[in-house]
């Protein structure tokens, strides 16, 4: 490989490793807020499973991970170390299978997490009392934004513990539908109706987020594919730059 080839090479390498910090950066975030958020459809799983908590953390680890390899890459890149270039291919190919494996486990597995999350929410609901400012309060924004009621459908409100012991009749405030008659809409907590059918929302919220992951199937698997490639490209670059080095000069190393 010619001189100004192994110097593009490496100026490219380099870039792609400062993306990958930057992008190890922005996982490592998701996962804090992931770990911290309780204003959002997370906080609802979070409080009623470890699994999202466990997901957060291994989101930190491979954050940080994907921030130390960008480092040694950059490292490696320019001042041309073929053991942290040959540790940096190694690593991505490790993070490379892990992905794969991980996209292959869910696939398998998704009517099982599909099972877990029904089973998490029916729970939510079944408790719901309108005192709760994390999950339930996330709770009744969702169904407010999603315009919808229940998980599979309104009728998983009539398992409720207050609404079932109430003599009122009760119906959750967050599933109010605005167009329809009836009284002062409410944000959180549980409603009184008058007429016999109360003014909610027919839809479930199972279909409102399945009917969100379609219309943004091509956006997941067009990240998912990019990622995938970068990778790729990256590993092409550091095998290309370690060949080209004849011998490690650790005197190109910085002195701190």
């Amino acid at each position: 490989m010619g001189k100004g080839c192994i110097t593009v090479t490496k100026y490219f390498l380099f870039l792609f490793n400062l993306l990958f910090f930057i992008f190890g950066a922005l996982i490592m975030g998701f996962g804090l807020w992931v770990l911290f958020d309780n204003q959002s459809f997370i906080a609802v799983l979070q409080e009623s499973s470890d699994t999202v908590k466990v997901a957060s953390y291994i989101l930190i680890g491979v954050g940080s991970l994907s921030m130390a390899m960008g480092f040694f890459g950059c490292i490696g890149a320019i001042y041309e170390i073929r053991c942290l270039l040959g540790l940096y291919f190694t690593c991505l190919l490790l993070i490379l299978i892990a992905q794969v494996t991980a996209g292959v486990l869910i696939y398998f597995q998704r009517d099982r997490l599909k099972h877990e999350m029904s089973n998490i929410i029916k729970g939510m609901i079944v408790n719901y009392t309108g005192q709760n400012r994390t999950t339930e309060h996330t709770w009744d924004y969702i169904q407010k934004t999603m315009k919808c009621c229940g998980w599979t459908g309104p009728g998983n409100w009539t398992e409720n513990i207050v609404i079932r012991n109430s003599t009122q009749r009760l119906y959750p405030c967050s599933c109010r539908n605005d167009s329809l008659p009836g009284t002062d809409i409410k944000l959180v907590g549980l409603c009184e109706h008058l007429s016999p059918n109360p003014p909610i929302y027919e839809m479930g919220c199972i279909t409102s987020v399945e009917k969100w992951l379609l219309d943004n199937c091509g956006v997941i698997l067009g990240i998912c594919v990019g990622v995938a490639v970068v990778e790729l490209l990256g590993m092409i670059l550091s095998m290309c730059l370690c060949k080209s080095v004849v011998q490690e000069d650790y005197t190109k190393v910085p002195k701190y």
